[in-house]
């Protein structure tokens, strides 16, 4: 992945995304005008005038949206200089990064759920993912918190490090671009079918190593938190190709057999009800594991950023 580069570029790259986790860590996301938002009301804006019912539609408003936050993203690393390449690296990957927002809100979902209160847990998923919560009761609001701490631990954190790790600001950015353009049109319904396909498609592309590797990171500390390698790396092999999405269903297989619980099933979307088929071969998972996916979320967090900084001594002059 890093042909090419130079030893400095490859450890300049690397220390930026290992202190942006870091900050991510101790500050997590910006409070006020986060990037990210700003950019979704920009694509959204966009998406008024490129709007058609077609995949070509779709594709240019991926390839402008995308191409022009690269663009950004070069520029403000050449602005950076040498000198200034590691803060830029470490801001865009902040910026990027969703880790830590990801666990708070994971744990507030436990807590909520733990007191039964289904209405407030209600109004907080939307914050973890795009399902429809207004159907889904107690078990139902716990399976999909967990799923999309699971999925989100790629997503939001290992693949956008990765990234960081190996193309510096600009390709950081752009996967963070590609990621929100998915949340946003990549969806099977009557609008976005065919407008959101390259979005999509694009965003499996952008996740396809990452997924791996996250699910990699699992069995590898499922043990820290309890877990199971074995039942990880178990379901990983057996269930994965079953989940509809090429990456997701890594993940959150992984998990599922780490935990020791069943995933998958019916699936409600404000567009549509996917019936998913099942990963693992556990339980039912409870509030209990869902504290645990939490835990098991964050030790993998911590050991991408391990796995980045054991490049930069791979490294060193």
């Amino acid at each position: 992945m890093f042909a090419g580069f130079s030893t400095r570029t490859r450890r300049t790259r690397i220390v930026g995304a290992v202190a942006g986790y870091l900050v991510d860590v101790v500050l997590g996301d910006p409070k006020r005008r986060h990037p990210v938002a700003v950019f979704g009301r920009a694509a959204a804006n966009l998406e008024q005038m490129t709007y058609r019912d077609t995949r070509v539609a779709g594709a240019v408003h991926v390839s402008l949206l995308v191409g022009a936050v690269g663009l950004l993203g070069a520029v403000l690393q050449l602005l950076a200089g040498r000198r200034g390449s590691v803060a830029a690296i470490a801001t865009a990957t902040w910026i990027s990064l969703g880790g830590t927002s990801l666990a708070r809100t994971g744990l507030q979902m436990s807590e909520l759920l733990e007191r039964d209160d289904v209405e407030a847990a209600r109004r907080l998923l939307p914050s973890l993912c795009g399902r429809d919560p207004a159907k889904l009761d107690r078990p139902g609001l716990t399976r999909a918190a967990l799923e999309s701490v699971a999925e989100n631990t790629s997503d939001a954190q290992v693949v956008p490090l990765l990234w960081a790790a190996t193309g510096g600001v600009p390709a950081v950015l752009g996967y963070r671009a590609i990621n929100t353009l998915d949340s946003m049109i990549g969806y099977r319904s009557p609008r976005y079918h065919r407008f959101g396909w390259a979005a999509a498609r694009l965003d499996d592309l952008a996740n396809y190593i990452g997924a791996r590797v996250t699910a990699a990171l699992v069995v590898i500390c499922a043990p820290i938190i309890g877990g199971s390698p074995g039942g990880a790396l178990r379901a990983w092999r057996r269930d994965a190709n079953r989940h509809p999405s090429p990456n997701a269903g890594v993940v959150e297989a992984a998990f599922a057999g780490a935990l020791d619980v069943r995933l998958g099933g019916p699936t409600r979307y404000q567009h549509e009800l996917q019936i998913r088929p099942s990963l693992g071969d556990g339980r039912q998972p409870t509030v209990a594991d869902l504290r645990r996916a939490v835990a098991l979320s964050r030790v993998v967090q911590t050991g991408a950023a391990v796995l980045a900084g054991m490049l930069v001594y791979r490294w060193r002059p």
